[in-house]
């Protein structure tokens, strides 16, 4: 049964870091690109960020670059996000996702094959 856990999220200031991570089980993560999706509350989910199977690629949305670094250890079948200045913004639920193949796949929720069931971040004072 495929299965993605994220973990990690937590309560932070604002210019506070995290580190996410997403583990996978019943199958092997190397076969596929991850994504990363937020939704803040009230808000509609937006896709974050996206790495490729081989970590050769990544993409990150406009608002979170030069802050959110995603990468990833097959060997260990876990993916990362690190989020760095982290802002008030960036509050909402964190979810992982997988999709099959090569290459970067579309920040789309509905264009992943497999995803978990998310991680709270809340940036506050």
């Amino acid at each position: 049964q495929l299965q993605l856990v994220e973990s990690g999220g937590g309560l932070v200031q604002p210019g506070g870091s995290l580190r996410l991570s997403c583990t996978a089980s019943g199958f092997t993560l190397e076969n596929y690109a991850i994504g990363w999706f937020r939704q803040a509350p009230g808000k509609e989910r937006e896709g974050v960020s996206c790495i490729s199977r081989s970590a050769a690629s990544t993409k990150y949305v406009d608002s979170v670059k030069g802050r959110l670094t995603l990468s990833r250890d097959n060997a260990k079948n876990m993916v990362y996000l690190q989020m760095n200045s982290l802002k008030f913004d960036d509050t909402g639920v964190y979810y992982c996702a997988a999709r099959h193949g090569p290459g970067l796949p579309p920040l789309e929720w509905n264009d992943y094959d497999c995803w978990g069931r998310g991680t709270q971040v809340a940036v506050s004072e």
